[in-house]
C-alpha cells in the first residue's frame, strides 16, 4: 500500500490514525506491518465502510484537510469497496541504521556471499553488482530510466533494487536512488579502493 511521506510522518507522530482505500478485497491484514519513509507501521483494523458515513473527524484522522478532500481522494480508487484501515507506528526502520553502518571485513565477505547467492538464483545471470554500479554512477536518476539503460522493465528492476535496499546497500531519494554509506563502502572494497567518506544519507 503506497503512502505519502506526509501520511507516514502523521502515523509516526499519531496525527494520522487511519487511511482509506478502494479495493475489491482487503490487501492488508490486521497485525501486519509495512515499512514507510517514516518507519514501520502496523495495521490495527480493516473495516469496510460506506462513503456517505464518513465525517470530518474521519478526514482529520486520515490527515486530510476536509471531508471534501477525503471524498475526492476516495474517488481515485478503482476497487468496488471502500475500506478504513487503522494504522499505528510500530518501530523505527532498522535498515536506516544498517545503511549508515560501514561494514567490517567480515561483513563485506558476508555481503559478497549473499549477493553471489542472489546472482546464482537468476537464470539470466549476475545482476547485483551491475545494479549497484549503475546506481553509484547515476544517483537521483528515475527508476524507469535506469531500467531502460539495462534493457529491463521498470517493475522487476525496482523489485531488485528493493532487495539490495533490504541489505542496507541502497536507499531511495525523492527521485531515484543512491548507494548508502554501507553500499558505497562495500563496492569500494570489492574494487580494492578505500571506503568513501560520509555522504550524509539517512
Amino acid at each position: 500500500m503506497l503512502l505519502t511521506r506526509a501520511v507516514a510522518d502523521g502515523i509516526r507522530d499519531g496525527s494520522v490514525s487511519a487511511v482509506f482505500r478502494r479495493w475489491d478485497a482487503p490487501r492488508v491484514r490486521v497485525g501486519g506491518t509495512q515499512r514507510t519513509g517514516a518507519g514501520v507501521i502496523r495495521f490495527t483494523s480493516v473495516q469496510q465502510v460506506a462513503q456517505e458515513s464518513l465525517t470530518e473527524d474521519d478526514a482529520r484522522g486520515a490527515g486530510m484537510p476536509s471531508l471534501a478532500a477525503l471524498h475526492a481522494a476516495n474517488r481515485r480508487g478503482r476497487g468496488a469497496q471502500l475500506y478504513r484501515i487503522g494504522v499505528a507506528f510500530d518501530r523505527p526502520d532498522e535498515r536506516v541504521a544498517l545503511r549508515a553502518a560501514l561494514p567490517t571485513p567480515a561483513e563485506i565477505a558476508e555481503i559478497a556471499a549473499t549477493l553471489d547467492r542472489m546472482d546464482r538464483g537468476r537464470r539470466t545471470g549476475p545482476w547485483t553488482r551491475e545494479i549497484l554500479t549503475l546506481i553509484e554512477a547515476n544517483p537521483a536518476v528515475r527508476a524507469p530510466d535506469l531500467a531502460a539503460s539495462l534493457g529491463r522493465e521498470t517493475k522487476p528492476f525496482k523489485l531488485d533494487v528493493r532487495k539490495l535496499k533490504e541489505l542496507g546497500l541502497t536507499h531511495s531519494l525523492d527521485v531515484g536512488y543512491e548507494l548508502s554509506p554501507r553500499g558505497a563502502a562495500f563496492l569500494a572494497a570489492e574494487h580494492g579502493l578505500p571506503a568513501p567518506g560520509p555522504t550524509g544519507a539517512s
